[in-house]
């Protein structure tokens, strides 16, 4: 299970000592990774002992310009980041404007150089039509996973296992992977999220799941 959890913590009022008690669980607990904000990558690159280093791109809205997410995204990378989960911008695809979703990919992407971009759909605000077509956009951009949620969706539920078996099966044949992401809380969850095909879990509750 260690080897599938992304230590997360992207509260807007964390302190300094939450994100140094995270890396401490992380090397703990031998997590995956652990998902940050960008201001903090380099605070996790003194601290961590072997985790991951995943952070955030146009987040959480996905609403920026392509060319403001790559930047983030350059400008991660240049400070150590070891994976990217951007933000689809989930207006473009409400409104079909498929282009515009399969060139923001592409941008940051080409921003990401070789390291691993995830594209996070936010599934609580599409049917599941629109999460068939997003994936299939992932798809077309050549991005490495598709992802859930960014967990900020007011009274949403975040992950969803009938989800994220449709993305698995949409996306698997063609390499990408999933990672689950929101309300991930427990290990009769998180099992779930891996049974639907999930291959990472983004969650805040990582010690919680790996010792109950």
């Amino acid at each position: 299970m260690n080897k599938h959890i992304e230590h997360t913590l992207l509260k807007q009022d964390a302190k300094l000592e939450d994100f140094i008690k995270l890396f401490e669980e992380a090397n703990e607990h031998k997590f995956l990774g652990v998902c940050i904000n960008p201001a903090y990558i380099k605070l996790a690159k003194e601290h961590l002992k072997g985790s991951k280093i995943v952070t955030v791109v146009g987040f959480p809205l996905g609403a920026n310009r392509s060319d403001v997410k790559a930047f983030e995204t350059a400008k991660a990378v240049e400070d150590g980041a070891d994976e990217i989960d951007m933000v689809i911008n989930v207006t473009a695809l409400k409104n079909k404007d498929y282009d515009y979703i399969v060139n923001d990919i592409k941008t940051v992407k080409e921003a990401c150089k070789d390291k691993p971009l995830k594209v996070i759909l936010e599934t609580d605000l599409l049917d599941k039509d629109e999460i068939k077509k997003a994936c299939e956009l992932c798809i077309e951009a050549k991005a490495d996973f598709v992802k859930t949620s960014t967990g900020f969706v007011k009274n949403g539920v975040g992950a969803k296992a009938e989800d994220v078996k449709l993305m698995f099966d949409t996306v698997s044949p063609y390499g990408l992977k999933v990672k689950a992401s929101g309300g991930i809380r427990d290990k009769e969850t998180a099992l779930k999220m891996l049974e639907a095909g999930a291959e990472r879990l983004g969650t805040s509750s990582g010690v919680k799941i790996v010792t109950n």
